[in-house]
Order: C-alpha cells, then sequence, then structure tokens
C-alpha cells in the first residue's frame, strides 16, 4: 500500500474538513500556503469547497500529494500536529491516553463511504503508548498528528517524543505505520 492511495473509491472527506485544513491550517504558515492547497484542491477536482458537502477522499488525498511536492513533506507533519485544532475533534479527551484513542473517533467523524481505515492506540505503560495507523494518510502527517494530540493533553512538565517502531511503513509498501509515543 502507498501513501495518498484511498483504499476505497467510495470513501469521502467532509467539507468542513478541507476548508479548516486550508483555511486555518495551511493559512497559520502563511496566505501563500492556503492559495497554493486552494489550487492544489482545484487541480484534484475540489473547487470552492463547501462545509456541508462530501469530496472524494481520493482527490483531497491527490491535494495532499502535491502540496507535500510543492511545499515539502515536512509542511505535513506541521498540518497534522495543528489537526486537532482546526477539525471535528472529541472534546472529552482530558489524557494522553484518551485524545490518542480518540483520533480514531476524530477520524470517523470527518470521513464516510467504505474502508476509510483507522487509528488504533494501545497503552504500553504509565506514560508511553503506541499508535497504529492504517490510513492513506502520508506518514508526515500522521507523526504530526499523533504528537500535536499527545502534546494538548500531556502534563506541562512532560517532553513529547514520538518514534516509529512497526516492522513495515507505508512508505515502504507496508499497510500501516506504528509509532511509540513517550510522555
Amino acid at each position: 500500500m502507498t501513501p495518498y492511495e484511498a483504499f476505497d473509491r467510495d470513501a469521502e472527506v467532509n467539507g468542513r474538513t478541507v476548508l479548516s485544513v486550508v483555511e486555518e491550517g495551511m493559512g497559520r504558515f502563511s496566505d501563500a500556503y492556503r492559495d497554493r492547497a486552494l489550487a492544489a484542491l482545484a487541480e484534484a477536482g475540489i473547487r470552492d469547497p463547501a462545509p456541508d458537502e462530501w469530496y472524494p477522499q481520493q482527490a483531497w488525498l491527490d491535494a495532499f500529494e502535491t502540496i507535500a511536492a510543492d511545499l515539502q513533506p515536512h509542511v505535513l507533519d506541521r498540518l497534522g500536529e495543528q489537526l486537532p485544532d482546526v477539525a471535528d475533534w472529541p472534546d472529552e479527551s482530558d489524557t494522553v491516553p484518551a485524545g490518542l484513542r480518540g483520533i480514531d473517533d476524530a477520524y470517523r467523524r470527518n470521513h464516510r463511504g467504505g474502508e476509510v481505515g483507522e487509528y488504533r492506540f494501545e497503552r504500553v505503560d504509565d506514560r508511553t503508548g503506541e499508535v497504529t495507523c492504517h490510513t492513506p494518510y502520508p506518514c508526515p502527517f500522521d507523526r504530526g498528528l499523533i504528537r500535536g494530540v499527545a502534546r494538548e493533553h500531556a502534563p506541562v512538565d512532560s517532553f513529547v517524543f514520538i518514534e516509529e517502531v512497526g516492522s513495515s511503513c507505508r512508505r515502504e509498501g507496508g499497510d500501516e505505520c506504528t509509532y511509540a509515543v513517550y510522555w
């Protein structure tokens, strides 16, 4: 499996998420980044996204791929880190494990139709867990997302560290990536 390739041609992402990521997420970087993201969406067939509409996940992934190629993959890492602030997200999380478990709930709120993938959290010990990402999104985006959620819920004195630990990686054709999260 490769990143940027939807699992199911019927999978969709909601327009509210598209707009939030582009306007708020990319807009935090600069107007030029926001404009490039809007152009990438248009190139992928998503013109003038509306918050109440649903769009093909593949078109959204195509725009992600263009953004990564044009603006460098680290932008996706930083964008993932901001996602809890800009997307429809569960509010009831007050610990790192609860926040990391909530990633899958948030993902399902923002995607529908067929196989969209999943995020699985497993607690390892008091301040360590693992998140397995079985999604078509690129590794830098998922890594940033996990870091952003963990930082948001970690105690003030914590240093959040993410490390890829799985035996496979989507960058190398695997089905999923697994990240250890320390806080």
